[in-house]
């Protein structure tokens, strides 16, 4: 008699009230990622609490964290509802005009500035009931993770070896190209590789404990090491940083190239890298558990139809 009682308090709803507590660790929240108000979901919270008999969140400095009762949970509920997704999603078509789904992309900032905008507003001109989340990938960011939770719906970037437990796709290809001051030596005398290794370069912060970036491990294979003299957490900025130093910016011909162009002076030029480099790749990457879903499908093609679609930059 105890279990069926028990399941007539439970609805789906709840179910996913419980996950987005546990990943957002937020009343505040979860209320606005579920679009309620969050004294409803305070009620829910007391409704948890009283059928497992746990707090579930409890406090833990300025914020809440999961109990162990909580922690446990999180994979069964995930579980729970994929399977209440993957029940009914064969029933479900998608229509984009009258949709109103969240897309949750995370990018690499050293794309083209111009390619996440146009994205962006290719989904909103498409499917303008759509929410889009457009998050960075940081130190912080452990993104398999995130698509295996459903957290985020695709990954852009660029690795040498992508993980072989995603999905991915090719969006493009980038030569590799060196961004400095148009004071810098090299402008006028040109450099070579021994020239280029001695300089001060600028890179970006490290993503995780032991990363090195596209780079410095191609470096690394060749037995060669440039001097870092500076590192930012924000790629965007860097530009700026080397107009007004002798830094160099080793990226992607597609990113460095936006800062030239315009009718302002940037202070930038563009020279070639005298180390040989491969060219850099930029994937999609998703999980299993949205391969065959009708919107993932649909934002996977729009964020290919904008790779295809940007223009590449002018060669310098």
């Amino acid at each position: 008699m105890k279990q069926p009682h028990l399941f007539d308090k439970i609805d789906l709803q709840l179910i996913r009230t419980l996950h987005t507590l546990l990943t957002e660790r937020s009343v505040s929240k979860t209320a606005m990622r579920l679009g309620q108000q969050q004294p409803a979901v305070s009620v829910a919270l007391k409704r948890l609490r009283e059928l497992t008999g746990d707090p579930i969140l409890v406090r833990s400095g300025t914020g809440m964290v999961p109990t162990d009762v909580g922690l446990r949970m999180l994979g069964p509920v995930t579980q729970i509802l994929q399977s209440a997704e993957n029940l009914f999603s064969p029933a479900r078509t998608f229509d984009p005009a009258h949709a109103q789904e969240t897309f949750r992309i995370a990018a690499s900032d050293t794309l083209d500035p111009l390619f996440l905008p146009s994205v962006m507003a290719r989904i909103k001109s498409l499917a303008p009931g759509c929410r889009v989340e457009v998050h960075a990938l940081s130190a912080q960011a452990q993104y398999a993770h995130d698509l295996g939770q459903g957290l985020i719906d695709v990954v852009i970037g660029n690795w040498a070896q992508p993980s072989e437990e995603l999905h991915r796709a090719q969006l493009f290809e980038d030569d590799i190209m060196c961004l400095v001051s148009i004071k810098h030596p090299a402008v006028r005398r040109g450099w070579t590789q021994e020239d280029w290794l001695a300089c001060e370069h600028i890179a970006p912060m490290p993503a995780y404990p032991g990363w090195r970036g596209v780079i410095d491990e191609h470096l690394d294979r060749l037995n060669l090491s440039r001097h870092i003299a500076a590192r930012c957490a924000h790629f965007g900025l860097m530009p700026r940083m080397v107009a007004s130093s002798l830094l160099v910016l080793t990226t992607g011909r597609h990113y460095c190239q936006r800062f030239l162009e315009g009718d302002l002076p940037s202070g930038l030029a563009l020279l070639p890298c005298p180390v040989p480099f491969p060219k850099m790749v930029y994937y999609q990457l998703w999980h299993e558990r949205s391969h065959n879903a009708e919107a993932a499908r649909w934002l996977r093609e729009q964020v290919k139809i904008s790779a295809l679609q940007l223009s590449p930059p002018t060669a310098a």
